[in-house]
């Protein structure tokens, strides 16, 4: 028989048959402030694989996790590839209805939740013919539910089933940042794959180094952070069950000392803004990283004042898994997003599929190992983003002399004024560099000629004087980027529209413009 190459052994039983058994891999930061060590989540690991087949899960079988960020997520993750079963980790903050739409999709049969999610998915079950285990965690079990201990009580430890590389491992829901999320199918090669290029290669990730990520593990982005890259290495990751504030970001990196950060644009933005009111207390971080969207290079240039560490931009994707072009530590361009990842091979291509040469904008593609065998249910949109080897990413970039890519918008978010190409994002960079903007998002609006125009929602930061604010912040981007690509329209607003990952969602500013 082929070596078994289950992810779960290289990922979770290896480091115990190769003495890092007691390292500490995950500890959490709130709550009861639990920790496991790598040789107690292998036997817990190997606990859950024998309770899913003591509770009549089959292989292959999706097992949806609707999971807070705490101990119990990695091993029932594990667990479940151990199992041969299809751990399906889900956005803790959608709607109900969102959860019924994915819950049908997937045709998950086990659902676990943790009981802070309940009250929100629980009306998402009626009429689902699928699920035939609903797991609780945390709580007591409502009718017709197992809780998580009553769920393992009749399992024996089962190691890890055989598996080969291209075997589908896990599924990803993609963010719903343009409508409904997609489910995402990725095999087991591409865990290790993530890790051997992004994880070693730009991270540099050690044994000693200790990771917190803002961004949850449901989020692709997030998994790698807090699974995959410590997890390669047999390093350790803070959980943090709850939601990220700035204020807690900060109370975490001074009081549990991360060496490696993981945040998101609008995160970065907020944690500088709470600095004008804290003083910043002795960190340890030696990295930081950013990823779900463009990070704004004003954003990154006042974090390295403040912290002495830059943030590495990357772009990523869920159907990639994670970062696959980035900038480097000691090499950070901010207002691009690097260069491509060892590992990954990137092109650029007009409309008509040629290759862009300077001054022009294409299209993004990518290939590399960590690429997803497709998406479930979904065979037009599967053909139309997976072309062989390459995978479509949706973004439009221009690459500078230098060989830097930089980002011009999503395909859909682009639009011309006078007939001229406009990235959104630059006009969103350069509204967030004025001292009184905190957040911005840039659409087209039709003027009275029917004519595309852009339009700029704003999010001010506290106590700013608004009157005159419209005008002032027009000329700020004639000065900045160019009289034609000023926002006609300037509406303020208390909050933008969001992704749980961060990403703004412009489709719905577009319906509002």
């Amino acid at each position: 028989m082929s070596e078994n190459k289950n992810a779960a052994l290289w990922f979770v039983d290896r480091h115990v048959g190769e003495g890092r058994g007691e390292n500490p891999a995950f500890r959490e930061a709130d709550g009861a402030c639990r920790m496991q060590t790598y040789a107690q989540l292998a036997q817990r690991s190997d606990l859950i694989a024998g309770a899913f087949a003591a509770a009549g899960l089959r292989r292959e079988e999706r097992v949806a996790c609707l999971i807070l960020d705490q101990l119990e997520y990695p091993e029932i993750f594990w667990g479940a590839i151990k199992a041969g079963v299809v751990p399906v980790p889900l956005n803790t903050l959608l709607a109900t209805s969102v959860y019924a739409a994915i819950l049908s999709d997937s045709r998950a049969a086990c659902l676990i939740v943790s009981h802070e999610i309940w009250e929100t998915v629980a009306p998402a079950l009626a009429g689902n013919i699928d699920l035939r285990k609903v797991i609780m965690i945390g709580a007591d079990a409502p009718a017709g539910t197992l809780s998580y201990s009553e769920f393992l009580a009749p399992a024996k430890p089962q190691t890890a089933v055989h598996a080969s590389d291209d075997e589908c491992a896990f599924w990803l829901y993609s963010s719903g940042s343009t409508g409904l999320p997609k489910g995402v199918r990725h095999v087991h090669s591409a865990l290790r794959a993530t890790a051997e290029t992004y994880g070693a290669q730009v991270l540099g990730i050690r044994e000693e180094d200790t990771i917190f990520s803002a961004a949850k593990i449901f989020f692709a982005y997030g998994l790698g952070n807090a699974l995959t890259f410590p997890m390669s290495v047999g390093a350790t990751t803070i959980l943090l069950a709850g939601r990220p504030t700035p204020e807690g970001v900060l109370d975490i990196i001074e009081g549990q000392q991360p060496s490696i950060f993981c945040g998101v644009p609008t995160l970065y933005g907020a944690v500088v803004a709470a600095l004008a009111n804290r003083a910043l207390s002795a960190h340890r971080l030696r990295l930081c990283i950013s990823a779900g969207e463009a990070l704004p290079a004003d954003i990154g240039r006042r974090w390295r004042g403040l912290f002495g560490v830059d943030i590495l931009d990357g772009v990523g994707s869920t159907e990639m898994l994670h970062i696959f072009l980035s900038n480097r530590e000691g090499a950070v361009t901010y207002g691009t997003s690097g260069i491509a990842v060892p590992g990954y091979k990137l092109r650029c291509v007009t409309e008509e599929g040629k290759e862009i040469v300077p001054g022009e904008v294409g299209e993004l593609l990518v290939k590399g190992g960590s690429s997803a065998d497709g998406y479930w249910n979904q065979r037009a949109k599967s053909r139309e983003t997976f072309e062989g080897v390459w995978t479509r990413t949706g973004d439009k970039y221009e690459i500078s002399e230098a060989g830097h890519y930089i980002y011009c918008g999503r395909t859909d978010d682009m639009f011309k004024v006078s007939g001229i190409w406009l990235s959104p994002f630059e006009v969103e960079q350069a509204l967030i560099s004025h001292p009184k903007v905190l957040e911005a998002a840039v659409v087209a609006h039709l003027d009275e000629a029917g004519l595309e125009k852009p339009k700029a929602f704003l999010v001010l930061n506290s106590g700013v004087e608004t009157a005159g604010i419209e005008d002032e912040l027009r000329d700020f981007v004639k000065e900045q980027i160019g009289k034609w690509k000023h926002p006609r329209w300037i509406e303020l607003v208390p909050d933008l529209p969001k992704t749980a990952t961060g990403k703004i969602q412009r489709f719905k500013l577009r319906a509002q413009a």
